[in-house]
C-alpha cells in the first residue's frame, strides 16, 4: 500500500461516496421538504406583523393568521419573479413592500413566504414547468388549478390561514375550486394593486383564498376597508340555469343545495332562475362583433363564447403593451401553454379597442340590471372536474370553452365572486359561484359567512339522496299523453310539453320517442344537459333513431362537447346519408374542432 496512486484513487473514491451521499441527502431533503409544503412555495421567509396596541385596545383582527403571497406581488429585498426565472434574473429586488402585504401586516398577520403560479398569470391549470406545479391536496394526481396554484395548494393543505392571488380570468376561482377551499375575486378596482405586476390592467383584481369563510370575511374587510355594520337586508338567488347545464354535477348536489337553504334562513326570498346566456345576447349587444358566423347568437352559451373571446383579445392587448418590449429583447423560456397564450399576445393587432371596452361597460350594466340590490347570481364556478397532471396534450379546446365561458362572467362585468366548496361528486371537489354587482363586495361576503354552515349541512345531507325509480303503466294513455304533449310543443308551450312527456315516460319507459320528443322541448328550453341524458336514453332503446342522434349532437354542441357533438352528427349520416341538418352539423365542428 505505499503506492501513491493506490492512494489517490481511494481519496478520489471515498470523496465520490462522501459527495454522492450529501447529494442524496441533500435530495431526500429537499423532496421531504416539499412534501411537507406540497410544493407550493418559491421563497420561504418571515415578515412580521406591526406590533399590537397596548391593552385595552383590542388586538388587530388578523392576529396569529399566517399568509403566503401569489409570486406576483412585491415584498422589500424580494425580487418579483412573475413566476419565471428569466424575469427574475434581468429584475432587480422590490424597493417597497405591496400595500395590500402591508395593510394585512399592520393588521396583525404574519407572511411566510411567496408562491409557485402559472408564468405572467396566464393559463388556469397551476402547471409551471421551471419550479414544478404545487400538489392539489384534495387530488394529488390531479392539477390545482391556476394561475393562483400556489396560495391555493398552501391553504388547503393548512399550511396557513389565508393566500394572497390574483385572479384576472379565474385565476383564484379556478383554484380555489380545484382545491375545495374558499376564494374571493373582488370587485375590480377597489383593491390596490400598487406592488403587484399587472397582467392585463382591466381584468386584474388581488383575491384571496381561506378554508375559513369568518377568516375570508375578515381579510375582506381589510383589503376592501370596508364599514364593520350594515342594515341587512333580503337576498334573492338567482340562479343561472342554462349554465348549469355545461356541469356534470347532479342538480341536488348544487342547485337543490341552494334552494334548501334560502327555505330555512330568514330573510332569503324565494330563488329565481334565469338562461343567463340569453339574457346577455339580448343586453350586451357589442357582443355581437364578436361572434363567429357559426354561432347561434340567440343560443346564450355562444353568447358567453363570445365574450371570453373579447375577454382574451382584451388580455392580449394589455399584456403586450406592458410587457412587449421585455419579451422582445430577453426572449424567455416558456411552458408551452404559456409559450402559446405570449405568442397570441404578441402577434395579436387591435384595430378597435374602444368596442372591447365597450363590451365591458356593457357587461357591467346588464349584471347591475339583473341583480339589483338584493340579487346575488349563481353559476358553477368551472364546468369540470380538474385535469390529470402531466397531460402532454394539455387543457383541450372543449375544456377550455366552457371553463371561460364561465369564468368571464365576473373578469368582463368586474362584478365580485366568491367560489364556495360543496363537497366532492365522484371524489371531484366541487364547487358554486356567488356573484354581486360591482362594489356589493360586503354584501357578498356577509352573505357567505351567514349561510357557510347551513350550505355545508345541506352537502351532507343531499348525498344520501336517491333518485325515485319511474313506474310502469298502460299503453294507451301513455300514447295521450304522448298526442298532448306533441300539441303543447307545437303551440310552443315547452314547460307543459316536458310535462306530458315526462308523464307518459313513467307510463311506459321503454318508449325511444316519448325521451327524443321531451328532448326536443328540453333544447328549446336551453336545458341540454336533460336533452342529452333523454336522447342516450332513446337511442339505447332504438339505436337506429336519428332524430335522436340529431338532437344529441344539438345538445353537446351546446355544451361545447364538440368531438361528441360530431360523432352524433356522423351516426346520423350514417343513417341517413343525404340528411342536409347532419352534414351541416358536421361541417360547422369540424372548423370548431382546433
Amino acid at each position: 500500500m505505499s503506492n501513491p496512486k493506490v492512494w489517490v484513487v481511494i481519496g478520489v473514491t471515498v470523496a465520490g461516496i462522501v459527495i454522492l451521499a450529501e447529494t442524496r441527502r441533500r435530495r431526500l431533503r429537499a423532496r421531504k421538504l416539499e412534501r411537507e409544503d406540497f410544493g407550493a412555495f418559491i421563497d420561504r421567509f418571515e415578515l412580521l406583523p406591526f406590533p399590537q396596541p397596548p391593552p385595552p385596545a383590542a388586538r388587530h383582527i388578523l392576529f396569529s393568521l399566517t399568509f403566503t403571497v401569489k409570486d406576483i406581488f412585491d415584498v422589500k429585498d424580494w425580487v418579483t419573479g412573475f413566476g419565471n426565472p428569466d424575469w427574475k434574473r434581468t429584475h432587480e429586488a422590490a424597493g417597497k413592500t405591496a400595500v395590500v402585504v402591508t395593510a394585512l401586516l399592520k393588521n396583525g398577520a404574519t407572511c411566510v413566504g411567496k408562491t409557485v403560479m402559472d408564468e405572467f398569470a396566464f393559463g388556469i391549470t397551476g402547471e409551471n414547468v421551471h419550479y414544478g406545479t404545487p400538489t392539489n391536496p384534495q387530488m394529488p394526481s390531479h392539477i390545482p388549478g391556476g394561475s393562483s396554484s400556489g396560495s391555493a395548494v398552501a391553504v388547503a393543505a393548512g399550511i396557513v390561514d389565508f393566500a394572497l392571488g390574483t385572479d384576472t380570468i379565474g385565476c383564484v376561482r379556478t383554484p380555489a375550486s380545484f382545491c375545495g377551499i374558499l376564494g374571493c375575486r373582488p370587485s375590480h378596482g377597489l383593491v390596490s394593486t400598487i406592488g403587484v405586476l399587472p397582467n392585463s390592467q382591466s381584468l386584474d383584481t388581488v383575491g384571496w383564498f381561506a378554508r375559513d369563510p369568518s377568516i375570508l370575511h375578515r381579510v375582506g374587510h381589510i383589503l376592501l376597508q370596508l364599514n364593520q355594520v350594515e342594515p341587512r337586508r333580503t337576498r334573492c338567488f338567482i340562479i343561472a340555469d342554462d349554465l348549469f347545464q355545461l356541469s356534470k354535477v347532479p342538480k341536488q348536489k348544487s342547485i337543490q343545495v341552494i334552494t334548501r337553504v334560502t327555505e330555512n334562513l330568514s330573510g332569503y326570498q324565494p330563488p329565481r332562475h334565469v338562461n343567463f346566456g340569453q339574457y346577455v345576447a339580448a343586453n350586451v349587444p357589442s357582443l355581437r362583433v364578436f361572434c363567429e358566423e357559426s354561432m347561434n347568437f340567440q343560443i346564450g352559451i355562444n353568447a358567453l363564447k363570445a365574450l371570453s373571446s373579447v375577454m382574451f383579445l382584451l388580455l392580449r392587448y394589455e399584456f403586450k403593451t406592458n410587457h412587449g418590449e421585455w419579451v422582445k429583447a430577453v426572449k424567455p423560456r416558456l411552458g408551452s401553454h404559456v409559450s402559446d397564450q405570449v405568442s397570441a399576445a404578441m402577434d395579436a393587432t387591435h384595430e378597435d379597442i374602444k368596442t372591447l371596452y365597450k363590451v365591458r361597460s356593457e357587461m357591467r350594466a346588464a349584471l347591475r340590471s339583473l341583480l339589483k340590490d338584493d340579487g346575488i347570481l349563481v353559476v358553477p364556478t368551472v364546468a369540470d372536474p380538474p385535469l390529470k397532471l402531466n397531460s402532454k396534450k394539455g387543457p383541450s379546446a372543449e375544456f377550455l370553452d366552457r371553463a371561460f365561458a364561465l369564468l368571464s362572467i365576473a373578469s368582463m362585468s368586474g362584478c365580485c365572486e366568491v367560489t364556495v366548496p360543496l363537497g366532492k361528486h365522484d371524489g371531484f371537489p366541487i364547487s358554486v359561484s356567488f356573484l354581486a354587482f360591482h362594489g356589493a363586495d360586503k354584501f357578498l361576503l356577509d352573505t357567505v359567512l351567514d349561510m357557510y354552515s347551513f350550505l355545508q349541512e345541506q352537502v351532507s345531507l343531499v348525498s344520501n339522496l336517491s333518485p325515485v325509480p319511474d313506474t310502469n303503466g298502460h299503453m294507451d294513455a301513455s300514447e295521450l299523453l304522448k298526442e298532448k304533449g306533441n300539441a303543447a310543443f307545437k303551440g310552443n308551450q315547452l314547460n307543459k310539453a316536458v310535462s306530458y312527456y315526462s308523464e307518459a315516460i313513467k307510463l311506459n319507459d321503454i318508449n325511444a320517442t316519448y325521451y327524443c320528443n321531451r328532448a326536443a322541448a328540453y333544447l328549446k328550453l336551453g336545458c341540454y344537459r336533460e336533452a342529452e341524458e333523454d336522447c342516450t336514453k332513446a337511442i339505447t332503446l332504438d339505436k337506429k333513431n336519428v332524430k335522436a342522434y340529431l338532437r344529441r349532437g344539438t345538445a353537446r354542441e351546446s355544451l361545447v362537447l364538440y368531438k361528441d357533438a360530431l360523432q352524433d352528427f356522423k351516426h346520423a349520416l350514417v343513417l341517413e346519408p343525404q340528411n342536409k341538418d347532419a352534414n351541416e352539423a358536421e361541417k360547422r365542428l369540424r372548423k370548431l374542432i382546433r
